[in-house]
């Protein structure tokens, strides 16, 4: 039952529907359950166990932000095998690698398995009835201004109650922080269409012009854009669709396109004007103010500027005119840098000249419960935490999720300021460099063993709630759920609002049956509903309807070529895998293992670099280069690679790790250290691709670990895949 001198509007936002058109409908459906409940498949085996027999459980990927839903293959209460659950609207049943490692995570033997004290340069073993009080008396007396908050991405019922923690510690500093982050393309898409991530139908465009959007591999929802771009390539009315990528680097996307447009690095938005201004020229009836906007923008100077031929340029206009409807897609490698949102406003307008809004281009619906709505990650989140950091604001530091040591810029001087903070908890599955600069470490339970329900940004078709639920018994007595922690946490503060929840499970369940009649028929009985919802693993909700609406950029200011520094004569662009990702994921061998799709190398970091830049160089595959920028440098294999722009290098994202787990640590370079400190100049994002370097031989070879072998391409003597220079393919709408 409901305290009566609890109000009920207040026990909506305890449960994460304050702000909904959502009534209580009386106690009937406040059961609480206490979590010991058997609902967990078990080591000591339940009835329904048969030696060799699986049995599977629905649940949520939780390796990335995309959201996927995952079916579980159990045998003797262990989770061996990771499946895509075919009900979700956004995978579909698909599952992708990093996805299938979920397991690696789950069973990794660098796992935290303590709560940890720091004694000096050690860590002291302490119980968590320790680490509950010392982060009470460390809390006591700070000004809720001085506490503050980094997490990832974050959304559902972990996001409720850590909201409500901060409340009742009166902060409201929780900086959502993503090293890797379509922020730039988040302001863009709101300032052209009224919305931040509008649905994309790769699958309904007879022509994709991409702008680095790598939805083969690591943009956005991959696994989702892979099943549409499988559609899009059948084609409709017979015939097939036709995929043109534009980047200075080449992506797995960029590798399955049917042409690959090179461009000097930070030109995209200079082409996508270009193209408009050809459109114009071509017939396609303009607006005026769009017409002189983008007059300047001639094939020659765009072709002087960019690097694409006019002729490429003329028959790019062509073909977007003959085949509609089509969609541009906005990726990283247009948006990094200092002018990226000016890019990404180009590359926009030319979606809307197209006419493809309403069309390839639609609104997605929105939330209808803002308190469970996920919270979207930003680069521009570290800079605000590291000036309070250096300026001695924050007391008390709490990070869950993130790892800034890591991947922030060494020029930001991250970890000095970070030190500075009077008390540092990090809440962790591994001891990574974050982690190691705490005074306390919590550890959790992997996604495999704990709850909660999760929200993915990019929603398909409505909006789906996804449940996240243990596939089996904890591996390790002390580790906790990030929930339990939090809620354990508030009651410290707020006690009586949470007394009815003996643990996290408790409180899901009593969240989602409370709200039971936006998910299903009032009729049905509790008990029914929740174990439907378990089984199904997710709730789809109609959401909230939204309209797109076009509104054209009436001016975008592009900078003319500038000049590379003499010094530093190469654009470094620190390439996004599919895999590694920000270097999260670094610790599972799987991945490491797992060949990266273009140049096939394994457990280590490379250089890419274009054979001609390497002629000049005097450098060849195997060569340990030197990657200098102005704020460090870096050492890695160099790799001779042709889909690369000359004037630019590349180095993957990802490893480097001086901690995290005998997998992670010592493999490869990380050159997230060496970037410069550039941001866009719009929406203060960190611009990833404006750091200039320099590459010079060091005097050592090695021979590259690559899956195609020593030879570079030859098995047992014979070609395996035959290169062909970009300028001698046509561009046609052929197969």
């Amino acid at each position: 039952m409901i305290d009566n001198n609890f109000d009920r509007r207040d026990f909506l936002k305890v449960l994460g529907w304050g702000g909904a058109a959502v009534a209580l409908t009386g106690c009937g459906n406040t059961s609480v359950q206490d979590g010991k409940e058997t609902v967990v498949s078990y080591v000591e085996a339940a009835a329904y166990v048969a030696p060799g027999i699986s049995t599977y459980f629905n649940s949520t990927c939780a390796q990335c932000e995309a959201g996927c839903s995952v079916t579980g293959r159990v045998r003797e209460g262990r989770v061996l095998k990771l499946e895509g659950n075919a009900d979700s609207v956004i995978n579909r049943g698909k599952m992708c690698g990093l996805g299938q490692a979920g397991v690696q995570h789950h069973y990794n033997p660098d796992r935290v398995r303590e709560p940890l004290l720091r004694n000096g340069d050690k860590g002291e073993t302490i119980t968590w009835e320790k680490a509950y009080e010392l982060i009470a008396q460390k809390l006591n007396g700070v000004s809720g201004d001085n506490i503050d908050f980094m997490t990832g991405t974050i959304s559902g019922h972990l996001k409720v109650l850590l909201s409500n923690y901060m409340d009742s510690l009166a902060s409201k500093n929780h900086f959502v922080y993503e090293a890797i982050s379509p922020a730039v393309q988040r302001a863009a898409n709101l300032k052209s269409y009224g919305v931040e991530m509008p649905r994309f139908h790769i699958n309904k465009a007879k022509v994709v012009l991409s702008f680095g959007a790598d939805f083969l591999g690591a943009w956005v929802s991959p696994v989702h854009f892979s099943q549409q771009y499988a559609q899009f390539r059948k084609g409709s009315d017979g015939q097939r669709g036709v995929l043109v990528q534009v980047e200075s680097k080449m992506t797995l996307t960029g590798a399955n396109a049917d042409r690959w447009l090179v461009v000097k690095p930070g030109t995209e938005g200079v082409l996508a004007l270009g193209v408009i201004n050809a459109l114009g020229l071509a017939g396609l009836s303009l607006p005026a103010a769009v017409a002189a906007m983008v007059k300047p923008y001639d094939k020659e100077r765009v072709s002087q500027e960019t690097g694409v031929s006019t002729d490429h340029l003329v028959k790019l206009a062509a073909i977007l005119k003959e085949r509609s409807p089509s969609l541009v897609l906005l990726g990283s490698a247009a948006e990094g840098y200092a002018h990226g949102s000016q890019n990404a406003a180009a590359i926009n307008l030319l979606n809307q000249v197209l006419g493809n809004v309403g069309k390839t281009i639609e609104a997605a619906a929105s939330v209808p419960f803002p308190q469970v709505a996920p919270s979207l990650g930003n680069s521009a989140a570290l800079r605000m935490v590291n000036n309070r950091l250096a300026d001695g604001q924050t007391k008390v530091l709490f990070t869950y999720g993130v790892n800034p040591v890591f991947t922030a810029p060494k020029e930001t001087n991250f970890a000095a300021n970070m030190a500075k903070a009077g008390f540092k908890v990090a809440f962790a599955h591994y001891l990574d460099e974050t982690a190691l600069q705490a005074d306390l470490v919590l550890p959790l339970d992997s996604a495999l063993e704990d709850w909660g329900t999760h929200i993915a940004e990019y929603q398909p078709d409505g909006v789906q709630i996804s449940i996240q639920q243990p596939l089996m018994e904890k591996l390790h007595a002390n580790t906790r759920g990030m929930g339990d922690v939090l809620l354990t946490l508030i009651k410290k503060n707020r006690a009586a609002e949470y007394a009815a929840f003996e643990d996290y499970y408790a409180y899901v369940r009593t969240a989602l049956l409370q709200n039971k009649r936006q998910f299903a028929d009032v009729g049905v009985d509790d008990e029914v509903f929740w174990n439907d919802l378990l089984s199904a693993g997710l709730v789809n909700v109609a959401g909230t309807s939204n309209k797109l609406v076009a509104k054209l950029a009436s001016e975008i200011k592009l900078p003319a070529a500038v000049d590379t520094d003499a010094k530093f004569p190469l654009r470094l662009i620190p390439s996004v895998t599919a895999s590694l990702r920000d270097g999260r994921h670094a610790n599972q061998p799987w991945l490491q293992e797992s060949p990266d799709p273009l140049t096939t190398i394994v457990w280590d970091s490379w250089v890419e670099i274009h054979p001609k830049k390497a002629a000049e160089l005097g450098i060849v595959e195997g060569d340990i280069v030197e990657v200098e920028s102005k704020n460090g440098t870096v050492k890695a294999q160099a790799y001779l690679f042709n889909g690369i722009h000359p004037d630019a290098v590349s180095i993957p994202l990802g490893r480097g790790h001086d901690a995290m787990g005998r997998y992670a640590k010592g493999f490869g370079v990380n050159p997230f250290a060496i970037l410069d400190r550039v941001f866009d100049d719009e929406t203060g994002e960190l611009a990833m691709h404006e750091t200039l370097v320099k590459i010079s031989k060091t005097g050592k070879r090695v021979i590259v670990v690559k899956d195609e072998g020593a030879a570079g391409g030859n098995q047992h003597g014979k070609k395996i895949a035959v290169n062909i220079a970009s300028d001698q393919v046509e561009l046609s709408g052929e197969a």
